[in-house]
């Protein structure tokens, strides 16, 4: 029986041109077996305090607890983490610990039985997904700013997700009237088709009035949805929001457990798109979860992949095995950590995103880079 040996969490920073060259930081997680089979993970904790704090949780807590256990035993080892930090962590760090392990189980999971991860979660609802541009707006003056989303549907992707108030040079996100000026004029510069989700972030500080005008104002542009407009858990505010507009509302992507996401599906009952990222959300076990939570409920799931290939290869596998799913983020840019870090790039094809063939994750790390962007 193939057993838990090794569990190595690995620090890394890395400057991202999909942030105006911000460092990233993010946690990867390499499991080994008793038999020598390798899987990967990764907790994106971000910030380098709170990656340091994943390390040494999974390298003082969660390792002794779990080595020598069955790999496949995967639910027993999720439930076993959870219990081991529930009077500390239910959420947060420990949350993206457990993600990390996680995930590097389903990928031997999947290596194990020969067969990519999307079949071990039912297989296929979807055959292709949309390819969507997932940016910040950050360049300098509006014309700037339309011409870069302009080039990602002229380089083939058919949807676009924007990130107000980013580090950069641009001024979106520090005006409502010049937020919804600029969806109006990138609206008639790409013309009727072409879908615009709106991200308003955490850089923007409106209260519920100014969400809801803003929100009603870009809904005469036709956007797709409008995305954490106000802070994750003012309940009242986003109640208020989405009983005063026809436009939907996402949020979620800050949610760390099934708990959080019932919280909101049942009690809240304001979102109608829920992001989930699987190296935050207790890994692939907690978003299928959740994902189970949006098929009750009749929410769309919207997974976030917005960090390394290893994250992007889980959510890309949990997302064409999702009814719930509408499309794929990429970031645009180039970056080491999608580029180089896996021997074959995740990206699209004309404008989709199709199912990938490998085993688990059907990913190749390439350990060498990981040395290279290692701190």
């Amino acid at each position: 029986m193939s057993r838990i040996l090794r569990i190595q969490p690995i620090y890394i920073a890395y400057p991202d041109d999909n942030d105006f060259g911000s460092v990233r930081r993010t946690v990867l997680v390499r499991v080994e077996t008793s038999d020598g089979v390798v899987g990967w993970g990764e907790s994106i904790a971000m910030w380098p305090e709170a990656c340091k704090a994943v390390m040494t949780l999974i390298e003082e807590g969660f390792l002794p607890l779990i080595k020598n256990d069955p790999a496949s035993e995967i639910e027993k080892i999720w439930n076993k983490m959870r219990r081991h930090a529930f009077w500390y962590g239910e959420g947060g760090i420990a949350s993206m610990a457990i993600a990390g392990i996680d995930m590097a189980l389903w990928d031997i999971a999947g290596k194990v039985k020969n067969k990519p991860l999307y079949e071990l979660f039912g297989g296929l609802k979807h055959e292709r997904l949309l390819a969507n541009a997932s940016s910040h707006v950050n360049k300098k003056g509006e014309a700037a700013c339309i011409d870069e989303v302009v080039g990602f549907f002229e380089f083939g992707f058919k949807s676009t997700k924007l990130g107000f108030a980013k580090k950069g040079d641009s001024h979106i996100g520090d005006d409502p009237d010049t937020d919804v000026r600029f969806i109006k004029n990138l609206r008639k510069a790409l013309g009727d088709d072409a879908e615009i989700l709106v991200d308003i972030g955490n850089g923007v500080r409106w209260d519920v009035d100014t969400a809801i005008d803003v929100a009603n104002r870009m809904g005469e542009s036709r956007i797709g949805w409008f995305e954490e407009p106000l802070y994750p858990t003012d309940d009242a505010g986003y109640q208020k929001l989405a009983a005063n507009t026809d436009v939907r509302i996402a949020s979620g992507e800050r949610e760390f457990t099934e708990a959080g996401y019932r919280r909101q599906m049942e009690y809240v009952k304001a979102v109608e798109v829920y992001g989930v990222d699987p190296a935050r959300v207790e890994g692939i076990t907690g978003f299928l979860k959740v994902d189970a939570l949006a098929s009750k409920h009749g929410k769309v799931i919207n997974a976030h992949a917005w960090s390394t290939a290893i994250t992007s290869a889980a959510s890309l596998h949990l997302s064409l095995a999702s009814s719930n799913t509408e499309i794929f983020e990429f970031k645009p840019f180039s970056v080491v950590v999608q580029d180089e870090l896996i021997a074959e790039k995740i990206w699209h094809k004309d404008g989709w995103v199709y199912p990938p063939q490998g085993v688990g994750l059907g990913i190749e790390v390439q350990e060498d880079i990981i040395g290279r962007i290692k701190l």
